[in-house]
């Protein structure tokens, strides 16, 4: 099995601890319309740990590296590592994805993606669930911890409804309308995009797969890729 921490982990332990004490939720900064829902970006999740973890000694790396080669072509893998500067104790974590496009375009969006989501939950990060206007100027007053995030780092929405004309729904991937089911775009720069289906799939893999999506294990989630007008 991979080792993914160090054989000493005592010192790194313990602030990491104070890491945690000392985390904000990430606020929900950016809005996916299709299904109204708001989550929070890369630049949000950075915002809510960069301080508290420098604050207390650890430094953080994110390195793209290769997938593994049973999985072939249009994969990318990340590892995301904890360094306790004092003691050198370190941890790590290692996530893939399919890439929407296998172009640096489509490479630094999944990249994107997985950064996003590998913090989440190597820290256990937590986000606002309070959308509104009111409550992100408030968080912003008071930690000075949300930030607008860039446009490259946000997932774009899937603005396509179930009663679009026929040309419509072809240029958006003929996504079924499944109950519990909710689709995000892996942004990429270059039009191309990798659809994520999540939410309760389990009743409904079979549709999913007749739909063209493709189960992936190491991330937990069904994609494919959108289709072009």
């Amino acid at each position: 099995m991979e080792n993914y921490h160090s054989q000493e982990t005592i010192k790194l332990a313990k602030a990491l601890i104070a890491v945690q004490r000392e985390l904000s939720p990430a606020m929900k900064d950016s809005k996916n319309p299709f299904v109204n829902s708001h989550y929070a970006s890369l630049n949000s999740v950075m915002q809510a740990c960069r301080e508290p973890l420098l604050q207390n000694g650890i430094w953080l790396t994110q390195l793209p590296v290769p997938a593994p080669v049973e999985l072939g072509a249009g994969y990318i893998g990340l590892v995301t590592k904890f360094t306790h500067a004092e003691s050198g104790q370190w941890q790590s974590s290692f996530i893939v994805a399919p890439l929407p496009k296998n172009d640096p375009q489509g490479m630094g969006s999944a990249l994107t993606y997985c950064r996003r989501y590998a913090l989440t939950a190597m820290l256990g990060i937590v986000t606002e669930d309070d959308d509104a206007e009111g409550a992100r100027a408030d968080n912003l007053k008071n930690n000075g911890r949300v930030s607008k995030p860039r446009k490259s780092e946000t997932q774009q929405p899937i603005n396509q409804g179930l009663n679009n004309s026929e040309s419509e729904k072809e240029k958006m991937g003929n996504l079924p309308n499944l109950d519990g089911i909710e689709y995000q775009y892996v942004p990429s720069q270059d039009g191309r995009q990798c659809i994520i289906a999540t939410g309760d799939t389990i009743p409904h893999k079979e549709k999913l797969a007749n739909s063209g999506f493709k189960w992936n294990a190491q991330r937990k989630c069904w994609w494919k890729y959108a289709q072009t007008a």
